[in-house]
């Protein structure tokens, strides 16, 4: 019987929780930033590492059939999307990947569209290779958001526009995007000639019923797309180093062989590799606690604020384990990090990062952890805004 178990990563040169400098200018804050979770990885997973540390020779490493087969498996049952393996390619990571992708589908200068709030490293990923940042604003209504598609395309023909960072599922505001949103904005890049860079690290965190559509499915022009995942998310491995990259079409390929035997990107961390053919076999017990815990402390932040702070404003949770959280109704936006970090004394992700000035007010919280962890982040905000009246 698989268990979920929590652990206290604290003192473990856990970047959670040791390594709060770099973002915040201190340590010592009480957690809830970083996209990884405070669970111990499957069992599945812990036996397979221990038998390759037991083996005791840590040499190069041949990617067996065994890792391919696990993920495409995987994306057949729980997706329909049925995967070759010659479009597989390894990445270390997502953000890595699509930094990448930039440098091999665009020139300098060239404009490069995301949609906003957003994960931050699509943002640097676009400036820090010197390209140019073109943003559209999802449209927020009470915490409910949608893609204004006419600012999207206006955006698009006005910058010319060479390539999209799509987040499917939306990091931070936790969006499915429906099977009619994804085809219309696949639509709107074809007509204007713009590569798709689709990151679906995300997709294993849908609720309810809500589906995840991975973009490949909703476009025939598959010379235009690449698709980015990895089971570092869905399986707490983010330390495996270890990512798929998705390209059907055989030109794009060659352009990421390329790419890859101009920086030696030939392959990667064997223990990574290892973790993630035992996660796609044998973690979905473990997979499926961990989305039930989710789901029941996202409806405990919404219980608590509810009751104490009803003019929160708490998106929905369709995906992801990140929830995005509005409060500007009590805490003037400029207010939000000294607010936050100096008087509750929380690590969290700030609004600004995910797009500017205009997020100000914003939040976003992890709820991979414990209860307790939620309850003390959720508490502080709530004694720290009651303690002010």
């Amino acid at each position: 019987m698989e268990e979920l178990i929590y652990v206290d990563r604290r003192n473990s040169n856990c970047n959670k929780w040791d390594g709060q400098t770099a973002m915040f200018g201190e340590e010592g804050l009480h957690a809830m930033w970083v996209a990884d979770m405070d669970f111990k990885i499957p069992q599945c997973v812990q036996k397979a590492l221990h038998e390759y540390v037991d083996f005791g020779a840590i040499g190069y490493y041949r990617i067996p059939d065994g890792y391919y087969d696990a993920f495409i498996n995987w994306e057949k049952k729980h997706f329909n999307f049925e995967v070759k393996r010659e479009w597989l390619r390894f990445a270390p990571g997502v953000v890595a990947a699509f930094n990448w992708m930039i440098q091999m589908l665009t020139k300098k200068g060239d404009a490069v569209i995301v949609m906003t709030p957003v994960y931050y490293p699509f943002l640097q990923a676009v400036t820090n290779n010197e390209r140019k940042l073109i943003t559209s604003d999802l449209v927020n209504e009470n915490g409910n958001y949608t893609i204004d598609f006419d600012d999207f395309e206006k955006k698009i023909v006005d910058n010319d526009v060479k390539a999209f960072i799509l987040c499917s599922p939306h990091n931070p505001v936790g969006r499915v995007w429906r099977k009619e949103e994804l085809k219309e904005m696949l639509e709107i890049c074809h007509r204007h000639h713009v590569y798709v860079i689709s990151d679906e690290i995300h997709q294993d965190f849908v609720f309810g019923d809500k589906k995840q559509t991975p973009s490949y499915l909703m476009t025939e022009h598959w010379d235009e797309i690449l698709t980015i995942t990895a089971p570092s998310k869905t399986f707490n491995l983010a330390g495996g180093q270890n990512s798929f990259v998705i390209i059907a079409d055989e030109n794009l390929r060659a352009k990421w062989d390329d790419f890859a035997k101009r920086i030696r990107l030939m392959t990667g961390n064997a223990f990574g590799f290892v973790a993630a053919e035992a996660a796609y076999k044998g973690g979905q017990e473990w997979l499926d606690k961990v989305k039930k815990q989710i789901v029941d402390n996202d409806q405990y932040l919404r219980e608590l604020f509810k009751e104490n702070l009803p003019k929160v404003v708490v998106t929905p949770l369709e995906a992801t384990y990140l929830v995005w959280i509005d409060l500007r109704t009590y805490i003037k936006p400029e207010d939000t990090k000294e607010f936050i970090q100096k008087k509750c004394r929380l690590a969290v992700d700030f609004g600004d990062w995910f797009g500017g000035d205009r997020f100000n007010g914003f939040i976003r919280m992890n709820l991979a952890t414990s209860r307790e962890n939620v309850e003390i982040g959720v508490k502080r905000i709530i004694d720290g805004i009651l303690g002010e009246k």
